[in-house]
C-alpha cells in the first residue's frame, strides 16, 4: 500500500503531494483505479457548492426544466477542460499557475493572478452564504451570525493537520455521498414529469424574462466551470503516476480520465437534481418566485415533510464545507504557482475567508437575508466573468506539441476548445452590455 507524505506546517498542499502516490505498470487495473481515485472528487465538490444550489434552484422554479439543458451544457465542458487540465499537468509535470507565470511577462501574469484570486474569493462568498444559510435552517441561528461563524472553519483545515491527502480525499467522498444521498431522497418523494424533463435538454432560451434567464444560465456556467479548478486539478492530479513500463504516460492519462469523467458525472447528476427538484416542486405548482435557497427550504417543509427539508439542509452544510476545503487547497496552488510564495494552508485559508467574509457580511447586513440568493448567483457570474482568462492559456499550452511532447491537443479537440472558448466569452460580453443598457 501506498502511502502520502505528511507535514505538521501545511497539510495536503501542492508541494507536499506532487507525485506521491506511484502505482507499479504490473498492478491489476482494479489495484490502479483504486488507487487513482481521488483527484477527481476534489475536483466534484466544487461543482456542487452552495452556488450551484442557488443557481439551479432559481432555475429551476423560474424556468421550470427549460434551463436543463445549461446544466448538461456546462457539466459536458466542464469534464472536458477538466480533461485537458489533468492532461496538462500529468504530461509537463507543472500547473497551470507555474505554466503561466513562465509563459506570460509581469503584467500578463499579474492579470491572470488577481483573476484567480477574484474568482477564489467570489467562490468562498457563497460558501460562506451557503454555510450561514445552512446553520440558520438546522439551528436557527441567524444569518449575519451564521456568517461570523463561518469564520472559524479555519479549525477544520488545522484538525487535518498531517493527516495526508488520502484521508482529505476521503472526507470528500463521504460529503458528496452525503449530498447524492440527499437529493434522491428528496426526487423520491416528489411527482416529476419526465417527459418535460427530456424536453429541458434542448437548448432554447425562455422567451420571457430572458435577460433572467441569461443571468442565470451564466451562474449556472460559472457555479459549474470553476476557473480556480483547472488550476487546481493540473496540480493535484499529479498525484498519481504509472511506473515502470513503456506507456506509463498513456496508462496514467486513461486512468486519470476515468476519475474524473467518473466524479464529474457524479456532480452532473446532483445539479440536474437540484433543479429538477425545484422545477417539479415549485414551477409546477405555481410557485415560480422562489429565488434562494432558504425560500425552498421552507416551502420543502409541506410539500414534502420536515424529514426532506433536514435532508436538505444537511446537504446544502455538507456542500459548504467540502468545498472550503478544495478552495484552500486551490488557492495555495495559484499563489504557490504565481507569486512562488508558500503559505501554511490555514494562513491561506484565513487569507481567503477574510476576503469572502466582508462582501458576504456587508452584503447580508445592508439588503437583508432575503438578499442571499441574489448574491449567490451574482457570486457565480463573476466566476463565469472570470473564466476566459484561464481557458486561454489552457487551450494554449495544450496545443504545443513541444509542451505536451507528442500529447497535444488534435485539430478537432482544439478547435472544440476555441468554440467553447468563444461561446463563454461572447455570453460574458453580451450580459455585460445588457447590464449596462
Amino acid at each position: 500500500m501506498f502511502r502520502l507524505p505528511t507535514t505538521a506546517t501545511a497539510p495536503f498542499c501542492p508541494s507536499e503531494v506532487q507525485g506521491s502516490i506511484r502505482v507499479p505498470a504490473t498492478s491489476s487495473w482494479r489495484s490502479k483505479l483504486k488507487q487513482f481515485s481521488g483527484p477527481g472528487l476534489l475536483i466534484a465538490i466544487g461543482y456542487m457548492d452552495p452556488g450551484n444550489w442557488a443557481t439551479d434552484i432559481q432555475g429551476g422554479s423560474q424556468f421550470g426544466y427549460t434551463l436543463l439543458w445549461v446544466v448538461v451544457f456546462s457539466s459536458v465542458s466542464a469534464m472536458f477542460l477538466q480533461l485537458l487540465a489533468a492532461r496538462l499537468g500529468l504530461v509537463t509535470g507543472q500547473d497551470l499557475a507555474q505554466l503561466s507565470r513562465d509563459e506570460y511577462g509581469p503584467i500578463g501574469r499579474t492579470v491572470q493572478w488577481l483573476s484567480a484570486e477574484i474568482a477564489i474569493v467570489a467562490c468562498d462568498v457563497a460558501e460562506v452564504l451557503g454555510s450561514a444559510l445552512a446553520f440558520k435552517l438546522l439551528l436557527g441561528v441567524p444569518i449575519a451570525w451564521g456568517v461570523v461563524v463561518t469564520a472559524f472553519d479555519t479549525v477544520i483545515v488545522l484538525g487535518l493537520q498531517g493527516r495526508g491527502f488520502r484521508q482529505l480525499e476521503a472526507i470528500v467522498a463521504a460529503l458528496i455521498a452525503t449530498m447524492t444521498l440527499c437529493f434522491v431522497v428528496q426526487l423520491s418523494l416528489v411527482h416529476t414529469d419526465w417527459l418535460a424533463v427530456s424536453q429541458g435538454l434542448i437548448p432554447i432560451i425562455p422567451a420571457h424574462d430572458r435577460k433572467d434567464a441569461l443571468v442565470l444560465a451564466l451562474g449556472i456556467v460559472g457555479a459549474t466551470i470553476m476557473p480556480h479548478n483547472l488550476y487546481l486539478h493540473s496540480s493535484i492530479v499529479q498525484t498519481r503516476h504509472i511506473v515502470g513500463g513503456e506507456n506509463n504516460i498513456r496508462q496514467t492519462l486513461t486512468l486519470s480520465r476515468i476519475d474524473t469523467l467518473g466524479a464529474l458525472l457524479i456532480a452532473m447528476g446532483v445539479n440536474a437534481a437540484i433543479l429538477i427538484l425545484a422545477a417539479s416542486a415549485f414551477h409546477t405548482t405555481g410557485r415560480t418566485t422562489v429565488a434562494g435557497i432558504e425560500q425552498a427550504y421552507r416551502l420543502i417543509v409541506p410539500l414534502v415533510g420536515s424529514g426532506a427539508a433536514l435532508l436538505f439542509g444537511l446537504g446544502l452544510l455538507a456542500a459548504g464545507q467540502s468545498s472550503t476545503l478544495t478552495g484552500t487547497i486551490a488557492g495555495q496552488v495559484i499563489m504557490d504557482g504565481f507569486l512562488r510564495k508558500k503559505f501554511p494552508c490555514y494562513q491561506r485559508r484565513l487569507i481567503t475567508r477574510t476576503l469572502a467574509l466582508v462582501p458576504a457580511l456587508i452584503g447580508v447586513l445592508m439588503l437583508g437575508d432575503g438578499a442571499v440568493g441574489k448574491l449567490l448567483v451574482w457570486s457565480q457570474v463573476v466566476l463565469s466573468l472570470q473564466l476566459p482568462l484561464a481557458m486561454w492559456p489552457l487551450i494554449r499550452f495544450t496545443s504545443d506539441p513541444v509542451r505536451m511532447k507528442g500529447h497535444a491537443n488534435s485539430l478537432p479537440v482544439q478547435l472544440l476548445a476555441w468554440i467553447l472558448f468563444t461561446l463563454i466569452t461572447g455570453a460574458n460580453l453580451f450580459l455585460l452590455r445588457s447590464l449596462s443598457g
